[in-house]
């Protein structure tokens, strides 16, 4: 098995909302914000080499929506999926399966792309098998009012339509990875906690999307169950602690991968590096 970073661009997200209740004066010296009061994430996806499969743990936001759309986001930086795809050695194509572990916007949006016409959509991993589960994608197709703005059936409905979609059992492990349900964020989110070079890497998505959201009650405002999240944290953080588990961050714009300590002030990190720093 081989694993590699994909990082597929930065946009921006208020500050506010991504750390929910805390204060501005307690998260902003740790994650700066702008004169708006945006602060910058990453959009950074796992590719999983593992003998004929090549998995790509979700795909960022995609290219397809509107200018206006994208206004409100403030899209940046040089990564895109493609040329980091590239840089591993690899293209769409090569794609055998997509494992999306939710289908908002910013991690699902890459996985459907216009057509050469630009009159409909179809897969953007034409040889590539889609997951996700039973429970999150009737959520998604039947959003709330509340996190409608995130599911766009743009980037769900093609999937469906393509013949293309698989739908995950629970205990199942049909990627060959284990993978933790979280439901605080959103309906039933996959974690992939894969077992590589003896260590176990797991993927936080939006349990945890940087290392400033470590301490437990730093929950995002775009979560449904904050207190459900809050309890997932102390839960599946504890475990990070014992087990000496690498978190794979996918929104933290500066850290990569970390792995834990528990301290006075609860639990924090214990190193950052990146993917391949872990060999």
């Amino acid at each position: 098995m081989k694993l590699y970073t994909i990082e597929t661009g930065r946009f921006k997200l208020d500050g506010g909302a991504m750390f929910g209740v805390v204060p501005k004066s307690l998260w902003h010296p740790l994650y700066p914000a702008d004169e708006n009061n945006m602060c910058s994430w990453a959009m950074r996806c796992l590719l999983i080499e593992d003998q004929e499969r090549l998995m790509l743990i979700d795909t960022g936001m995609g290219n397809k929506q509107s200018e206006k759309f994208f206004s409100h986001y403030y899209l940046h930086g040089d990564d895109n999926l493609d040329a980091s795809l590239q840089k591993a050695g690899f293209h769409r194509e090569d794609i055998t399966d997509v494992f999306l572990t939710h289908l908002h916007f910013d991690h699902c949006g890459g996985a459907i792309e216009w057509d050469k016409m630009r009159e409909g959509y179809r897969p953007a991993f034409k040889n590539a098998r889609y997951w996700s589960n039973e429970k999150h994608w009737n959520w998604a197709i039947h959003p709330n009012a509340r996190e409608k703005a995130s599911f766009l059936k743009e980037n769900i409905l093609p999937i469906q339509e393509s013949g293309q979609l698989e739908f995950i059992k629970e205990n199942d492990t049909p990627l060959g990875f284990q993978i933790e349900y979280v439901f605080g964020h959103t309906e039933a989110m996959m974690l992939p906690l894969i077992t590589y070079n003896g260590r176990k890497i797991l993927y936080m998505a939006d349990l945890c999307p940087s290392t400033a959201h470590l301490p437990l009650p730093w929950v995002m405002a775009y979560d449904m169950r904050p207190l459900e999240t809050l309890q997932e944290k102390e839960r599946i953080l504890n475990r990070c602690v014992e087990d000496n588990y690498v978190l794979f961050f996918e929104h933290d714009k500066n850290n990569a991968c970390a792995t834990l300590q528990m301290t006075e002030k609860g639990i924090r990190v214990k190193e950052t590096f990146s993917l391949e720093e872990l060999g």
